[in-house]
């Protein structure tokens, strides 16, 4: 097996004495872990930062081998971390990546959502400009993997002037006017009785 491929780093490992096994996003090989000689030497720590995107060449003897890679970088993230929230959705992002995804399945609409929101975060270091970009990401990562959420039963759509809360359990709304029509003759009065004007 040999490839090269452009690829986001989401994780590393330390193996052996000064090497380590880095897990990449790769847009046509999904996520693939691979050992990389001299990985936590002083030219190579900076290169292979969560969320770096680099150029990578992958090569191992038999499918079930463990790859070993060589790495060059093609993108830094690494003035982003020493900024909170920033860091934060950067760790965040890429370890839900190489946590929850299987190894050799391509996911290239993940890898693409992964990318965009990697520039929105770079692009705007508040999180109200990647707040929503991370949340969708969280959302494609469910559905690619068979666990989609049908929000549009969770509460109103746009338009409307009032949102009706929703019920996750249940799948329709919780209150607001979204319930059983009145019944006939009116509301009734607590209690069960009715308003009559000609009682006294």
């Amino acid at each position: 097996m040999r490839f090269a491929t452009p690829a986001i780093v989401c994780a590393l490992r330390n193996h052996g004495e000064h090497g380590a096994v880095v897990r990449l996003m790769t847009p046509d090989h999904g996520l693939q872990a691979a050992y990389v000689r001299g990985a936590r030497g002083r030219r190579m720590r900076p290169v292979l930062m969560a969320g770096n995107r680099v150029e990578a060449q992958l090569s191992a003897r038999t499918e079930t081998q463990l790859p070993q890679a060589t790495i060059e970088l093609v993108h830094s993230l690494g003035p982003l971390l020493s900024e909170p929230l920033p860091a934060a959705a950067i760790e965040w992002a890429t370890v839900l990546t190489a946590t929850i995804l299987p190894e050799g399945q391509p996911y290239p609409r993940l890898y693409q959502a992964l990318e965009g929101l990697l520039d929105a975060i770079e692009a705007a270091p508040s999180a109200g400009g990647w707040g929503a970009a991370l949340v969708r990401y969280e959302l494609l990562v469910l559905a690619e993997l068979g666990f989609g959420l049908d929000l549009e039963r969770w509460g109103g759509t746009r338009g409307k002037q009032r949102r009706v809360a929703g019920s996750p359990q249940k799948g329709r709304g919780g209150g607001g006017g979204g319930g059983e029509p009145p019944p006939p003759g009116g509301p009734r009065r607590p209690g069960g009785q009715e308003e009559r004007e000609d009682r006294v």
